[in-house]
């Protein structure tokens, strides 16, 4: 089920049962099985480096398999997430796999399309992607986390200043323009899985 129309004044697309509670399941199972790197972020340009004042965050690395399913299903909604947004689509980045542990975060920070990033890459993201395999819960449960809430703001006069704070539940997938602000805030306790990809107006390679 999709509802184009979450966000309170911001822009969002979202799907319900992006992935079901079974696939859920089996991607943290999978995941917590895999080699573990620290997540990257780019600078003024092409380069990524760790900075871990800016996002602190364990990327995963599932199979070459799983990695090309859920890049195959984020394809299948290509069309429709550009038809949203009037963008005319024509790449997915390859998906990036995360696991936000206590005190894990990512500042706010836009993902591409502002004019200001020098990486290739960073250009050509027009749409930013987050699926989301586990819930928040405010009392610690299995497989659950507190804290770890994705925010969206605008801050901007014209704009009047607004918030979105978005909790996480299993399996929806949300898509917003890569040029919103948004963060990850700390996690304050358990793991947050989480699934993060970019659609591109031209091939980022």
């Amino acid at each position: 089920m999709t509802n184009p129309n979450t966000g309170a004044g911001f822009d969002l697309y979202t799907v319900k049962s992006f992935f079901e509670a079974g696939r859920c399941g089996e991607l943290i199972a999978e995941l917590r099985r895999s080699s573990v790197s620290t997540a990257t972020v780019y600078g003024l340009g092409e380069s990524s480096s760790v900075d871990e004042r800016v996002r602190k965050v364990e990327r995963l690395m599932p199979s070459a398999e799983t990695v090309e399913q859920v890049k195959r299903r984020l394809l299948e909604y290509q069309g429709e997430v550009g038809e949203h947004f009037a963008v005319s689509l024509k790449s997915c980045e390859e998906p990036q796999f995360l696991r936000y542990r206590v005190g894990d975060f990512f500042v706010a920070h836009q993902d591409g399309n502002t004019g200001m990033l020098q990486s290739e890459r960073e250009q050509s993201r027009k749409i930013s992607v987050v699926i989301f395999l586990n819930g928040q819960s405010e009392t610690p449960e299995s497989d659950t986390y507190g804290g770890g809430a994705l925010v969206f703001s605008d801050w901007r006069a014209s704009h009047g200043a607004k918030e979105l704070r978005l909790p996480g539940e299993p399996g929806t997938l949300v898509a917003f323009r890569s040029e919103t602000t948004h963060e990850v805030v700390p996690v304050t306790h358990g793991e947050r899985y989480s699934i993060v990809s970019w659609y591109g107006g031209e091939s980022p390679e």
